[in-house]
């Protein structure tokens, strides 16, 4: 739906993150929250749609190896991805997966592991991320949420930039800090939230809106 608020809010988005740093683009980007059900997997597709639609080739990878959903959006099955690709050295080629979105490829998580920290953790994953960096021109990362898992925190250190996504009326402001606590703790670098599920109809949003 390209006119749709929605849309258009996701546009936004990628506006502000493109003119951040026109000189040093963030090339990779790692989308996640401070806790599950915040929606972070529905903003992620829409930023990386947003900036496919931009003709920029782009790669939406799941790194959620817990509990996966892109795959599911798209469509896709999880047979293969990030995990074939890192333990069992598979080519990008043969993980990433079109997508009816031109210019817009989804790498599934694969099989699950029994130990997501170590595998992200390795030199293997990390070789797998730089790797991406040089096939796509942007790469959007889809992680656990931040304060459930370690994960995301591992992850924020090897990504140029953190977006994290917290859900209007819904994610507690100690929560909140505590995501941002976690990626800052570990050398990441937050560069902006997303406040995800606003009801214009509040009252709180009113004003604003109709101004």
């Amino acid at each position: 739906s390209p006119t749709s608020g929605a849309a258009e809010a996701a546009r936004a988005i990628r506006t502000n993150l493109m003119f951040m740093a026109p000189d040093e683009p963030y090339r990779t980007l790692l989308i996640t929250s401070p806790a599950p059900s915040e929606g972070k997997t529905t903003v992620a597709v829409s930023i990386a749609a947003a900036m496919a639609q931009a003709g920029q080739r782009v790669v939406l990878v799941d790194c959620d190896l817990r509990r996966p959903r892109v795959h599911r959006v798209f469509g896709k099955k999880s047979t293969v991805g990030v995990t074939s690709a890192v333990v069992e050295g598979a080519p990008i080629e043969s993980v990433a997966l079109k997508t009816e979105v031109p210019s817009l490829w989804v790498i599934p998580a694969g099989p699950l592991p029994p130990n997501p920290a170590e595998l992200i953790h390795s030199e293997r994953f990390k070789a797998f991320l730089k790797r991406l960096a040089v096939d796509f021109d942007r790469v959007i990362v889809d992680s656990p949420p931040v304060v459930t898992v370690t994960d995301a925190a591992g992850l924020s250190t090897l990504v140029d930039g953190v977006v994290l996504v917290v859900r209007a009326f819904a994610t507690g402001k100690d929560i909140a800090r505590h995501g941002l606590r976690a990626i800052r703790d570990v050398g990441g670098k937050t560069v902006g939230v997303v406040l995800n599920a606003v009801n214009l109809d509040r009252h709180e949003y009113k004003y604003h809106y109709y101004y």
